[in-house]
């Protein structure tokens, strides 16, 4: 059994979806942030204000390293593709889902959000620069890519177990 990664920006609905599919699929759920807050006993922001963003992202492949390949649903956080490392232990062990959100959905839905270390400042620039930068690693690290704009978390995840239908993955859908 191959675990589910999923992989997409800030907003996207990595944690809702993949809380939802792992209950549905009967698999564990591991959300990685709040994994290393967890382990860490401070706010993602507090570690980035701290250490800052290098740290947090040796934090991330460590707990990719760590997590075992027996199966489960992990949201990975928005940043964990713009490391090869990373993108090359996910493929190895899991099957990739990239949640896609526009730029206008993902702006709708962080819009008050001030918990997102790295979209201090302007909002707007900071998610188009930074979507833009990760949309190539996304598209190429996915080996299923989901739209979410407009679509509850059921709807999502029952397109994506039917999606998942047509790859061996270890588990009966």
């Amino acid at each position: 059994m191959k675990t589910l990664y999923l992989i997409g920006f800030m907003g996207s609905g990595k944690s809702t979806v993949g809380r939802l599919l792992g209950k549905v699929l009967d698999l564990p759920f591991m959300d990685m942030d709040d994994e290393i807050v967890g382990v860490n006993g401070k706010s993602i922001n507090q570690i980035f204000k701290d250490h800052g963003e290098e740290y947090f992202r040796n934090l991330e492949t460590g707990l990719l390293e760590s997590i075992p390949s027996q199966g489960g649903v992990i949201a990975t956080g928005g940043g964990v593709v713009l490391r090869e490392k990373n993108r090359k232990l996910m493929k190895e062990t899991g099957i990739i889902i990239y949640l896609e959100a526009t730029e206008t959905e993902i702006l709708t839905r962080l819009k008050g959000d001030e918990s997102r270390p790295l979209l201090a400042g302007k909002k707007e620039v900071e998610i188009r620069k930074r979507l833009s930068q990760r949309l190539p690693l996304y598209t190429e690290t996915a080996d299923i890519q989901i739209k979410t704009d407009g679509g509850t978390p059921e709807q999502i995840v029952s397109v994506l177990i039917d999606r998942l239908k047509g790859i061996e993955y270890g588990h009966t859908c």
